[in-house]
């Protein structure tokens, strides 16, 4: 099994009187995750929410009735928690009941799960955010040469396992992940008037990534209120297929306050929704491809390494820019995204003089792991 960085992270936080709850994308080996917590513990048991006896018996259950279903065991699993009515109150009585058992919900979308936990769980637990293999762990599982080897197949086919683990097979086995599964949380636990706008409004998300993304031509684009394009867009982010990123203004009257640029938390996604798996010499794309693969991956390490950061972007409307801004602790640091290692980058003087960066880095195809390794 490739070592996901986040279990040593989880593993901190057992036994501390908390349920454990760990969100993320379907298909990125969440109940693997689980299953690696669970053999680690001889006393424990697995509830798999897809089965409907076990959906019955967790729904607005008595603590009596909890006690009998989890006996003895110490160490209870809960998957595909968001299936359950109600599973906020049956998670409250478990931590709140049952004092010698650790809970360790697990549910592929934040659109019910996270919404039904807030409130009951308020205080009581810990959450953890999985998302598609990063660069630091596939480099912990194999090597730096190793996965160097490997770039150009993931800015195509991406990060998520069961790609990655069956390369040859990498294309049947993405387009099988951004098929039906993409969009699975959304049409189940939402009310999803025009389904057919979603391929279109990811398509029309994906050629304009690195480009700053507006509502209203969104909106005109696929004739449909903005309000609509928010709502989806919204979901979408919810469900861990995209991510936004605001710009970032503070003082200067030029800066762009408002705007929004839009990535995929992975490229294979991506290409798989615009139905492009070209390698990479015969791309127009290139410059598009890198900047999400830079910033997802920073993003991810962030996540994976529970890393407190702020992330932006920034532009003026002189067309001044920088493609992915971080602030930690009020410090910011800018980098920009160029594939080519011989690109010529310059930094705006604008920004570096107004907001004195901490560093300033170019991301390339051959230092790129400098700043993807913490």
């Amino acid at each position: 099994m490739i070592q996901r960085l986040i279990l040593g992270l989880i593993e901190q936080k057992l036994d501390k009187g908390k349920g454990i709850i760990l969100l993320g994308p379907r298909q990125v080996g969440k109940t693997t995750l689980l299953n690696a917590l669970l053999s680690k513990s001889p006393n424990s048991i697995y509830l798999d929410c897809d089965e409907p006896d076990i959906r019955k018996r967790l729904s607005e259950p008595t603590s009596s009735e909890i006690k009998n279903l989890i006996g003895d065991h110490q160490l209870v699993a809960i998957d595909e928690a968001q299936r359950i009515k109600n599973i906020g109150l049956t998670a409250k009585l478990i931590i709140d009941k049952i004092k010698k058992v650790q809970l360790i919900l697990s549910g592929s979308s934040a659109l019910e799960l996270a919404n039904t936990m807030n409130e009951p769980l308020t205080g009581r637990k810990f959450e953890f955010l999985l998302l598609p293999f990063s660069t630091q762990e596939l480099v912990n599982h194999s090597n730096k040469l190793e996965e160097g080897r490997q770039l150009e197949q993931r800015l195509i086919y991406g990060f998520y396992p069961d790609v990655v683990l069956h390369p040859g097979e990498a294309k049947d086995r993405l387009s099988e992940i951004a098929s039906g599964n993409l969009y699975k949380d959304i049409f189940t636990y939402q009310d999803i008037r025009r389904p057919d706008l979603l391929p279109n409004l990811l398509e029309a998300i994906a050629r304009q990534i690195g480009n700053e993304v507006s509502y209203n031509e969104l909106s005109n684009l696929l004739a449909i209120d903005s309000e609509t394009i928010r709502r989806y867009i919204d979901l979408l982010e919810k469900s861990y297929i995209i991510f936004r990123l605001k710009s970032f203004s503070r003082n200067l009257r030029n800066e762009l306050k408002k705007s929004i640029k839009i990535y995929f938390f992975d490229n294979g996604v991506r290409n798989a929704i615009l139905g492009n798996y070209q390698p990479i010499e015969l791309r127009t794309d290139v410059g598009a491809l890198w900047e999400n693969f830079c910033i997802s991956e920073r993003i991810k390490m962030h996540h994976f390494n529970r890393t407190e950061v702020k992330s932006y972007f920034w532009r003026t409307k002189q067309q001044q820019e920088i493609d992915y801004i971080e602030e930690v602790n009020g410090e910011l640091t800018a980098f920009e995204c160029k594939w080519n290692a011989r690109t010529k980058v310059s930094f705006s003087s604008t920004f570096t003089k107004e907001y004195g960066p901490k560093g300033m880095y170019v991301m390339n195809k051959e230092n790129y792991m400098e700043y993807l390794l913490s």
